[in-house]
């Protein structure tokens, strides 16, 4: 058994949105062996529900409190610096000392890191050596950033690009130090290493994974979208995600606006569910006799359970989408953008690729023109993941640099 430090931007309970799952995996399959000590932030007041449901998991924890308004203004002083902003977003005095206490009470045998801004709280001391650092990158969140300034108007999109460009130096002084860097798909390690050739060889993909004992169709499941003697006459297509996250909000906004009213011209009784927490305005708005925003949902599995089928149509997306692989393991039909489709390694038969207003229509008129198709789409898309992504798996790619880095004593 080793002793970990495990540092997380965000409380990795519920597992509800894509990094949290990831991330409470990690810290599942990491307590299974380890002792670990966990440093996170609680962003949500909702999360606050949760801290001793993880504390049960991980008694050795530090939880600090963020407040989202006033860490972005804090973040803002970044501008003044060469710092990325979300480096000053993440920053805790009261963090940084339970690291310095943790590293200094307590035999460290290795760092690890989920999400590069975690890295600050652990800076390199010239002379001091230093547990060896691992650390989840999960996606390249520079490219993420300058992905984002061409869908903004000044200043947001200079904003996000300067922003892009001093998280990517981060990102490459972080790496450098690592002993491993991990990447959620071959796809976003091949876009690091070509980025930063100096880590091509400490550079590595570490894929996600579904609990498809949780995600798994359950014939006494309820559907959701007929109410007490209501027949579900219309045709549920829905979209899972956390709706504060802006890539989101761009795909149901573009679903909404300009493929669903040519979709409706072939099938009027179509209906797009927007099922996720904290929609804002943006997305509140979409609501109307054709569009339904639930907001938080206590079970997203009804809701993907009992769809026509499920469209994930990321104009802006980084990595391999947890939403797609849950949604396949629930036996459903996935009709994906590229971007989304190609992170995942399956056949035609088992995820459907679109691209474009009129290649989405296209699709989904085809799927549901043929019910025995889509059903058939949807048993293989399950076999796909019950064979190629289970958290075990992917996450057991980590232990062998945990166990190279526990100190000689431990064989003694």
């Amino acid at each position: 058994m080793a002793n970990l430090l495990y540092l997380v931007h965000r409380l990795p309970f519920p597992p509800n949105k894509g990094d949290k799952v990831r991330s409470y995996h990690l810290l599942k399959h990491l307590t299974a062996r380890h002792r670990v000590f966990l440093g996170t932030f609680v962003d949500d007041p909702q999360d606050e529900a949760y801290v001793e449901t993880v504390r049960k998991m991980c008694p050795d924890l530090h939880v600090a409190r963020l407040h989202p308004r006033l860490a972005k203004l804090r973040s803002l002083s970044a501008l003044l610096s060469q710092q990325p902003l979300s480096l000053r977003y993440y920053q805790d005095a009261g963090l940084q000392a339970w690291v310095q206490q943790t590293l200094a009470q307590h035999p460290i045998d290795a760092t690890v890191i989920f999400s590069s801004v975690m890295a600050q709280y652990v800076p390199a001391v010239p002379g001091v050596t230093s547990p060896p650092m691992l650390v989840d990158f999960v996606d390249v969140d520079s490219a993420k950033w300058t992905q984002y300034a061409p869908s903004h108007r000044w200043p947001l999109s200079w904003l996000y690009r300067r922003e892009g460009e001093r998280l990517r130096d981060f990102e490459r002084a972080v790496a450098a130090r690592s002993e491993k860097s991990f990447f959620v798909t071959e796809s976003e390690a091949a876009m690091f290493q070509k980025m930063a050739p100096e880590c091509v060889d400490s550079v590595v993909a570490m894929s996600n994974g579904v609990d498809t004992d949780y995600f798994s169709p359950d014939p006494a499941r309820p559907s959701p979208f007929a109410g007490p003697g209501e027949q579900p006459a219309r045709i549920p297509v829905v979209f899972t995600g956390a709706m504060d996250y802006w890539p989101n909000v761009d795909a149901v906004t573009w679903f909404a606006c300009d493929i669903l009213p040519r979709l409706r011209q072939l099938w009027p009784t179509v209906r797009f569910y927007i099922v996720g927490r904290s929609p804002p305005p943006a997305v509140l708005s979409l609501a109307s006799d054709s569009v339904v925003v639930t907001g938080t949902v206590p079970d997203v599995r009804p809701y993907l359970q009992h769809a026509a089928l499920v469209v994930a149509p990321l104009r802006v997306a980084r990595g391999l989408q947890n939403k797609i692989l849950e949604a396949m393991a629930m036996g459903r039909p996935v009709v994906a953008s590229r971007s989304c489709a190609q992170a995942i390694k399956t056949r035609s038969e088992e995820l459907i690729c679109a691209s474009g207003v009129h290649g989405f229509v296209r699709e989904i008129d085809a799927v549901l023109k043929t019910p025995t198709r889509a059903a058939a789409i949807g048993q293989s898309a399950r076999l796909r993941v019950l064979a190629s992504y289970s958290w075990s798996a992917h996450l057991g790619g980590i232990d062998r640099y945990l166990d190279a880095s526990r100190p000689a004593r431990e064989a003694l």
